[in-house]
């Protein structure tokens, strides 16, 4: 295995940073998710690769002169499927750390697991966040039951990325995968921002049906950001566009959800909204330069 990740960015050559790339199968071939999901999801976003191999997306960011944030879902309780390898992913990230920037991941239903989980993969294996998904893992980020782990992750000083809004993962399936849309309301990250000021929470997508609401806890809370994956930007609602452009122009974020969406795609319905030039390199780079600490 290589060494721990030490970051090799060069934030200041970068055009953009991509704060939401997923690594769905590692080399072994075990994919992230079960079967059904993964074959539903391309689908549902009509994705030409759904499954690059963690260096093939290194070349794809490489080519484009981006960094990327890459990271996977560790859902094993709610889905019953154990995640594809995120030492190997975080192993893969060193060896291409001029693009690639690691999130870690653990299942917050396991408990003591997860707070011992989240150590090792950010103390020892240099993970330099963690990505949540409430409603694919099945839980309530605003429950008590855990706080341990944010009061952890606070501690750590790691930004965190939790996804909020419509779910592509079960879209179409039968009761949806039993999956529930309700754990990824972005109002019960607000109670999990103001009971820990010192962590820093991406609430990712836009997080329709609840827009306003993110757009509300993003404007109140100095430690909660949004970052604009998983939708065209031809599809953004009016309210994110415009809030974008003035109280929020230092809080959003340039995502894409690759895969599923690629940084051509997004980037071209990007170019059509209308942002002031010096928001657009905001949202690009300089914020997420300044939440993962890159300088640039």
């Amino acid at each position: 295995m290589a060494d721990r990740y030490e970051l090799g960015i060069d934030a200041a050559a970068l055009d953009a940073i991509d704060m939401h790339v997923h690594l769905e199968v590692d080399s072994c071939g075990h994919g992230s998710l079960p079967d059904a999901l993964t074959e539903a999801s391309a689908k549902y976003f009509k994705a030409e690769d759904r499954t690059p191999s963690l260096d093939r997306i290194a070349e794809v960011y490489r080519e484009l002169n981006m960094a990327a944030v890459v990271f996977t879902v560790d859902a094993r309780t709610q889905l019953k499927h154990e995640p594809n390898s995120i030492p190997e992913l975080i192993a893969g990230a060193a060896r291409n750390n001029d693009v690639l920037i690691p999130f870690g991941s653990v299942d917050p239903r396991t408990g003591e697991d997860a707070i011992a989980g989240a150590k090792h993969q950010a103390v020892e294996l240099g993970a330099r966040g963690f990505k949540f998904h409430p409603s694919l893992q099945g839980f309530d980020p605003s429950n008590e039951r855990f706080y341990p782990l944010w009061e952890t992750l606070q501690e750590l000083g790691l930004p965190c990325i939790f996804h909020t809004g419509q779910n592509g993962m079960g879209a179409g399936l039968p009761g949806g995968y039993g999956i529930k849309l309700a754990y990824s309301n972005p109002l019960l990250l607000d109670a999990v921002a103001a009971d820990f000021p010192g962590l820093q929470i991406v609430m990712a997508h836009p997080s329709v049906p609840w827009q306003d609401e993110a757009n509300s806890i993003a404007t109140h809370k100095s430690n909660v950001f949004i970052d604009l994956s998983g939708w065209s930007p031809k599809y953004f609602p009016e309210s994110l566009v415009r809030l974008s452009n003035s109280v929020l122009q230092d809080k959003v974020l340039f995502g894409t959800d690759f895969p599923l969406i690629t940084p051509q795609k997004w980037m071209g319905a990007f170019a059509d909204l209308p942002l002031k030039d010096e928001v657009r390199s905001k949202i690009l780079k300089d914020n997420a330069a300044r939440l993962l600490g890159l300088g640039g």
